[in-house]
């Protein structure tokens, strides 16, 4: 298994080493001690979710409210998406960025995304199914969104404007600069405090 940090910071690319006979292929898609030596700390795992999408589905750009803000650890099992994470945390040097992994059943990568990141994909094949690992459960309370079309953030979408499909709940969602005035983003200062918090538990 091979990680490498994203130029986002606080997000990495994981690409397992696969095993293949005549029987087909085995991997291992998540190393909680893998992971751990990368990020600093292990994932306590709270759910699992799955969803499957129609090519030019975009789902995102969503985050949540630190503490505890929820950590993803996402792949996809069929298909094929393009997976963004967003540095939308307020102070941070990165502010405003973002970085891609091709998530697809070929060479079967894995994205995490830590709390207070945006995250976002847009399916690239039809059927595209994606699973989740995340660190708390869904709380609608605390669920943030910016719109994925904001022209600030200027997501690169690999297919036309008139093929992606678009939930009203994130086209609805403000912009950067408005979810930044409306004081809805994570700060950096903030978040770097809760990751501490989380490697001095070890």
């Amino acid at each position: 298994m091979q990680i490498r940090e994203l130029s986002v910071p606080d997000a990495y690319e994981i690409t397992p080493v696969q095993h293949r006979d005549d029987r087909g292929v085995f991997l291992e898609w998540y190393r909680f001690d893998r992971l751990e030596e990368a990020v600093g700390h292990s994932l306590n795992l709270r759910q699992g979710n799955t969803s499957v999408s129609r090519r030019g589905s975009v789902r995102g750009i969503h985050f949540a409210e630190i503490p505890p803000s929820q950590a993803k650890y996402v792949t996809c099992t069929r298909g094929a998406v393009l997976d963004y994470a967003i540095d939308i945390r307020t102070g941070s040097p990165a502010f405003g960025t973002w970085d891609t992994v091709l998530l697809d059943d070929v060479d079967r990568r894995a994205i995490y995304v830590a709390e207070g990141l945006g995250h976002c994909f847009v399916a690239l094949s039809d059927d595209a199914t994606v699973s989740y690992l995340v660190t708390d459960v869904y709380n609608p309370t605390r669920e943030h969104g910016i719109n994925p079309l904001d022209p600030e953030i200027a997501l690169d979408f690999p297919l036309g404007a008139d093929e992606l499909l678009l939930s009203p709940k994130d086209t609805d969602a403000p912009g950067l600069s408005e979810a930044r005035d409306q004081g809805l983003l994570p700060d950096y200062a903030a978040a770097r405090t809760f990751y501490d918090s989380l490697n001095g538990a070890n």
